[in-house]
């Protein structure tokens, strides 16, 4: 047997197309590190998100494909990292440390748009992503609840002249709410253009560091925090969030005319539906679709983007919420599996998203 080289193991992982980004892994830049052995092949595989949910199909291909193209015999071991891909250009300057900005909206309150945001950004941490959480629900801010801080202030430090905020961490997330820093009791009495100016120091004046994700929770509608959210930051895309009734999409129908308005046209990376459906616990197989069945399924076609998950109603979500311990870093439930699996669907669609414009690792 003639003796195996890196151009070999390359040849052969040329044949690994990424079904996502619709390249051979050698192109996309995701090979590294090759080791060649006497009867053995080692390598790293850099997927473009920790959350990869191809990743044991992908590292199945690799394995194939050497074995086809180089030797049946060989002995493969192949390492996972990750390098999460972005569109955000060298020189921007706004949160230049953080990758992907992703607005969670839905136009409608009270369809479980912030549980959806906090349970988001927990399962991508969980993955090994370095996660944000933006509570930018100025009139509303429901994040100090959620992770049990509702009483807690935010603390600051000054850099050349300038205070600085640090952001809480908890549960493997930073996050900041408008709810760090006022009185939760009573009402937030601010006109428009000061709680725009307050969004705006949520983000420019908070120590983010370096993320991969910054998971925005919008309030509901589309007003001027919004707008100026749309309009002031480089976001990545939003996801949008309903309930199956009309009522709740007739709303979110005019969220996603904002952002895919002409001048603001910011992609919608897909829909989340939330309280799917019912299914009782000692019945787990049996679905209930207490809001209907086929409303955000035929939204999504309409507008031509995934249905990125199912969130189940259960109890156990509103309550996790409430005590501030969200249901992802609780116990295992039908719940927590559809958290992780949106969590998987985002950054994938968020990969997809990068590599239209750029071709990852370049």
């Amino acid at each position: 047997m003639k003796k195996v080289t890196q151009d070999d193991i390359l040849k052969a992982l040329s044949h690994v197309i990424d079904p996502d980004l619709k390249e051979d892994l050698v192109t996309l830049n995701m090979i590294d590190g090759i080791r060649i052995e006497e009867g053995r092949v080692k390598f790293r595989l850099v997927l473009t998100t920790p959350a990869c949910p191809l990743k044991d199909y992908l590292t199945q291909a690799c394995i194939a494909a050497i074995h086809e193209h180089v030797g049946k015999d060989l002995k493969v071991e192949v390492d996972l990292s990750s390098r999460v891909t972005t569109k955000r250009k060298e020189n921007e300057e706004l949160l230049k440390d953080v990758k992907n900005i992703i607005a969670v909206g839905s136009g409608k309150g009270g369809v479980g748009k912030s549980t959806v945001a906090v349970n988001l950004a927990i399962a991508l941490a969980k993955t090994g992503a370095k996660v944000g959480l933006l509570d930018a629900d100025i009139y509303g801010p429901s994040i100090p609840m959620m992770f049990g801080l509702l009483n807690e202030k935010a603390k600051g430090f000054d850099r050349d002249g300038k205070t600085y905020v640090y952001p809480f961490e908890k549960f493997g997330i930073k996050m900041i709410s408008i709810g760090f820093f006022v009185d939760q009791s009573k009402a937030l009495v601010w006109r428009g253009p000061m709680a725009s100016s307050a969004l705006k120091q949520l983000f420019t004046d908070i120590e983010w560091g370096i993320l991969d994700y910054l998971v925005i929770d919008l309030p509901p509608g589309t007003g001027d925090i919004p707008l100026t959210l749309v309009q002031s930051f480089p976001l990545t895309g939003a996801i949008m969030v309903s309930t199956p009734q009309e009522v709740a999409l007739a709303d979110v129908r005019k969220a996603a005319d904002m952002f895919r308005n002409e001048q603001i046209r910011i992609p919608i990376l897909g829909l989340v539906e939330n309280m799917s459906y019912f299914a009782p616990p000692d019945m787990p197989d049996k679905k209930y679709f207490i809001f209907g069945k086929s409303g955000c399924l035929k939204f999504a076609d309409e507008l031509n983007i995934p249905i990125l998950g199912q969130i189940p109603i259960e109890a156990v979500i509103t309550e996790s919420g409430d005590s501030g311990k969200p249901v992802t870093v609780g116990p295992n439930s039908p719940a927590n599996e559809a958290f992780t699996k949106l969590a998987e669907a985002l950054a994938q669609q968020v990969a997809i998203s990068n590599a239209i414009k750029e071709t990852f690792g370049k």
